[in-house]
């Protein structure tokens, strides 16, 4: 007797519909988000279906991955469901299937910053591309191995991947795919010192993005560009560019991760515009000082303490976006964004010369990189703790006589720094590590210069010469110091050997007194009083040479 077909049905094993797993692909190529979450949330119950004994299952899980990628879910929804296929091997699937799971593996371990088991899981997809006819995938493959090329700072290498995922989208004709591939090209051409190519990028993704409801690519349009207006010294321009991509993330989520980054981003912005308005404020005071006592000095007196009132209100909402920052972070165990946190904490505090602080937070980012083996974050930290230790130095702030000094801490982090953003193809960080190293180098007559001016020149080299913005200002600060030490070596030779020019032995002792009084201020911990009695000359010209250097405010009586 014949089986019914109620009998034949249950024997059929059970299977992921083909028109849903249809329909994510088209949403996904055509960058239909809000369709996609709604086709996603209707099918739950074939998640929790979801095992190895499921039909297209795998394939189910590799554009889970994708959508999980922009933003449907938490990486654990999906880490939870491949736990279900732990212990597969490739003998016992089908290629494609695979290399779905594949792809679903890579994508948690890129969420999790574990980039180079990611780059492994995309490399066995990509080793067998030629096998497979499911292109889309391969595309996403490539461009998803650029991504963690890039977060590596492997620049070149990234590019590389990104552009052949571009060309094949194009081939397949899936042009909102190319425009969410541009804007990744676009910021390594940013980050490559090219901001017009990049700029140029981005529009034209823009204009292809704009009718999608992909907002969080949209979101790191108007992040990159921020970041152009950031490196360009347009700094009004980066915080409104900042503040559109937060509403852009905002619309999917109000604790996306990018959402994180921006905050960070403006917190820094904030930071710089205090620095550039501290110093417009000490160069006002300067002027008032250098007038004389008999003109009024109440002009201006208003702005600048408007001046300061703008200055501390530019701290604080600092400090409140890294608040906002670090509660995103910590919702992702993210160690990148977290150690980005501490050192924009920590460069704040460095400015406010809270220099255990800012120490401290340096130290805990450090940290964090270590974990993750993540180079970039390693060398950033280093960078600040290099900076610190400088800073101490000027301030002769010595934690104990055991340990090692200032300008050993100094040069040490410095060379680790370069070492760390060495391992990398970030131009801009290495450039930044060598003017650490440079600047610790210079920290006193003792210093090796030579390598300071190698560290100068190589900092020159990889930098935009178009970009003037604070890490060209630090350069300029090195080549000011390897000008000054060249100045004064140059200058004690030819005394040395009785060379004087048309100098009068007392111009001659002044500019002496001019070399050797301010190092001896610094290492007598700036007290006037010390180096006076130190040196048997009377506090009044101790007090007249530091305020030729600019070393020493005011006219009254300090012994500071």
């Amino acid at each position: 007797m014949p089986p019914s077909n109620k009998q034949r049905v249950s024997k059929e094993p059970p299977r992921v519909p083909e028109k849903f797993l249809e329909q994510l692909r088209e949403d996904i190529v055509s960058r239909r988000l809000d369709h996609g979450f709604q086709c996603l949330d209707a099918h739950r119950e074939v998640f929790e279906a979801c095992s190895p004994g499921v039909k297209s299952a795998a394939a189910l899980l590799g554009y889970l991955a994708q959508w999980v990628d922009m933003g449907y879910a938490r990486p654990d929804f999906i880490k939870k469901i491949l736990k279900r296929f732990s212990g597969l091997s490739r003998d016992q699937l089908p290629l494609i299937e695979y290399l779905q799971l594949q792809m679903a593996e890579g994508l948690v371990a890129m969420s999790e910053e574990e980039f180079a088991a990611a780059v492994r899981r995309f490399q066995n997809v990509l080793a067998l591309q030629d096998e497979i006819q499911d292109k889309q995938m391969v595309s996403i493959a490539h461009f998803w191995m650029g991504r963690c090329l890039r977060r590596q700072g492997r620049y070149d290498d990234s590019l590389g991947y990104v552009a052949k995922a571009r060309e094949m989208a194009l081939q397949l004709g899936y042009l909102k795919m190319v425009a969410v591939m541009r804007v990744l090209e676009a910021w390594i051409a940013f980050q490559e010192g090219h901001p017009d190519n990049a700029a140029r990028l981005l529009g034209e993704a823009e204009s292809v993005l704009m009718e999608t409801d992909d907002y969080v690519t949209r979101g790191n349009i108007s992040s990159a560009y921020g970041r152009i207006s950031r490196r360009q010294g347009n700094y009004d321009q980066a915080l409104a560019r900042f503040g559109q991509a937060i509403e852009e993330y905002k619309k999917r989520d109000p604790y996306n991760r990018n959402l994180a980054r921006s905050y960070v981003n403006i917190a820094f912005v904030k930071r710089l515009l205090a620095v550039q308005l501290r110093e417009k404020l000490d160069m006002d005071a300067a002027r008032l000082r250098r007038k004389k006592s008999g003109e009024p000095l109440v002009q201006g007196t208003p702005s600048k303490i408007g001046g300061r009132e703008r200055l501390s209100l530019l701290r604080t909402e600092a400090f409140e976006h890294l608040v906002q920052a670090r509660e995103i972070y910590d919702r992702y165990d993210d160690h990148r964004g977290n150690g980005n946190v501490s050192i924009t904490y920590g460069y704040l505090y460095l400015d406010e010369g809270e220099l255990q602080r800012a120490a401290e937070v340096g130290a805990t980012a450090y940290r964090l990189g270590e974990e993750k083996k993540d180079s970039v974050l390693k060398s950033r930290a280093r960078i600040l703790q290099s900076t610190v230790e400088c800073q101490k130095f000027e301030e002769q702030i010595e934690e104990g006589s055991s340990g090692a000094s200032s300008t050993q801490r100094a040069g040490e982090f410095a060379r680790e720094a370069v070492g760390s953003a060495l391992n990398t193809q970030n131009r801009r960080l290495i450039a930044k590590a060598y003017l650490a190293l440079g600047l610790a180098l210079c920290l006193d007559f003792s210093g090796d210069f030579e390598t300071a001016r190698k560290c100068a020149d190589d900092a020159d080299a990889l930098l935009n010469p178009a970009s003037h913005d604070y890490v060209w200002k630090e350069l300029q600060e090195l080549r000011k110091k390897l000008r000054g030490v060249g100045s004064i070596n140059s200058t004690l030779r030819e005394w040395s050997q009785g060379i004087v020019g048309r100098k009068t032995f007392q111009e001659v002792t002044e500019e002496f007194a001019a070399i050797v009084i301010p190092k001896v201020w610094r290492r007598e911990e700036c007290k006037v009083a010390r180096v006076a009695a130190k040196l048997s000359i009377s506090p009044k010209k101790v007090r007249r040479i530091l305020r030729s250097q600019g070393l020493l405010a005011g006219s009254g009586g300090s012994t500071r």
